[in-house]
């Protein structure tokens, strides 16, 4: 594979001797969003854009990184008490070290040469891929065996507790744990999971808006808290909740009315985007992907009124694509506050989408978006050539 003999050439030019090389994938979420961190369901595949390590062991207790991406090295030690997050791109390398060390797991020391392919602020995860693709590099190199699972976790902890951004399970979890061909549908209570076939009838197609609204990552745990006030609240009447995952339609109306109307309107997306999971693996099982597309255009709606993390610019794109024949619907997928959208495209129908969506899209904008057409990826892996 060239890629993997480009970056072990780049990686012994900037270091010497020989490396490994690894890559986990980024994600697009197909449906089920804000409920990871509710203990809710979840559909995302993985994709084919990757973080990309190449790593040789060290003889001491240090890891020095280089970021292809940034042109910018940082080194740390590993025996360094007391680390803190730098507001800096090697947190999510570094916090993922620490993490494993608090875990038991021993680290040697190491030198990583990274490059990045997944598009930074776009909501398709490239910090869920820089963290397990370094988490399982460092592991396999100091001969550690820890289970997808584990690593995933471990990696949310990472996100969560260094980092400082209170994530949910989903990106970590597909990361680590996604296949070729399939949607994963996660319970992230359990972490059970399975497999779904994405039809040969569709694509993935996901448009960028290049936006990305700085308010994002406070927005994002202000959301978290707004869910929790809501559990504390339905917890007087609903015995034995411990999440919004555990909450019905029926139980929000007859006993959410006393939550301030922000909040009610949070737990209301909440509760019925945990309905629309099940229902559309439910449809992608029969193929029917028509109740598909209507369940994602229930979705953005619901993210756009209930739980306000669209923006102009993702509803627009939304709008636009459902002007295009052989869409089968549309949605913002990520965080929110751009990035971008997820759209089940017929496969007849992807070039003559793309045309009308990135014009119409400029013409309205001034800016010209980026969209991919994607498959379902494997997920994290060592790469050989």
């Amino acid at each position: 594979m060239k890629q993997v003999s480009e970056l072990k050439r780049k990686f012994s030019r900037l270091y010497g001797g020989e490396a490994k090389v690894y890559r986990a994938p980024g994600r697009v979420n197909l449906i089920g969003e804000h409920t990871d961190y509710n203990d809710g369901f979840v559909m995302p595949a993985a994709i084919g854009f990757s973080t990309w390590v190449a790593i040789a062991p060290r003889d001491d207790r240090r890891i020095a990184i280089h970021s292809e991406n940034f042109s910018a090295g940082v080194e740390f030690d590993l025996d360094e008490s007391g680390a803190r997050a730098g507001h800096h791109w090697s947190d999510y390398v570094r916090g993922v070290a620490v993490k494993l060390e608090e875990t038991g797991y021993h680290l040697r020391g190491a030198n990583l040469f990274i490059r990045g392919e997944v598009p930074i602020g776009s909501g398709l995860s490239s910090s869920a891929a820089i963290e397990v693709a370094t988490g399982l590099a460092l592991a396999d190199t100091a001969g550690l065996s820890v289970d997808r699972v584990t690593l995933a976790k471990i990696c949310q902890r990472a996100e969560n507790e260094f980092v400082g951004m209170r994530c949910g399970i989903m990106d970590q979890f597909v990361s680590c744990c996604g296949h070729a061909g399939h949607a994963l549908m996660l319970d992230c209570r359990s972490l059970d999971y399975k497999l779904l076939p994405l039809s040969d009838e569709a694509r993935l197609v996901i448009c960028n808006t290049m936006v990305k609204h700085q308010l994002a990552g406070g927005e994002y745990n202000k959301r978290r808290a707004e869910c929790e006030a809501g559990v504390r609240h339905l917890s007087q009447f609903i015995p034995g909740i411990a999440a919004l995952r555990d909450v019905t339609i029926e139980q929000l109306e007859q006993h959410g009315r006393d939550l301030p109307e922000v909040v009610y309107r949070r737990c209301r997306h909440v509760v019925s985007e945990n309905a629309r999971v099940p229902a559309a693996a439910t449809a992608l099982e029969r193929g029917d992907l028509a109740a598909f597309g209507q369940l994602m255009g229930e979705s953005h709606r619901s993210l756009r009124d209930d739980y306000e993390v669209s923006c102009n610019e993702l509803d627009l794109m939304v709008e636009l694509a459902g002007e295009v024949e052989g869409v089968y619907g549309a949605r913002m997928t990520g965080g929110g506050f751009g990035g971008c959208t997820i759209n089940l495209v017929s496969a007849g129908s992807v070039a003559q989408f793309k045309r009308t969506v990135a014009e119409r899209y400029r013409q309205k904008t001034g800016r010209k978006p980026e969209i991919y057409v994607c498959t379902a990826a494997e997920g994290a892996e060592q790469v050989s050539e």
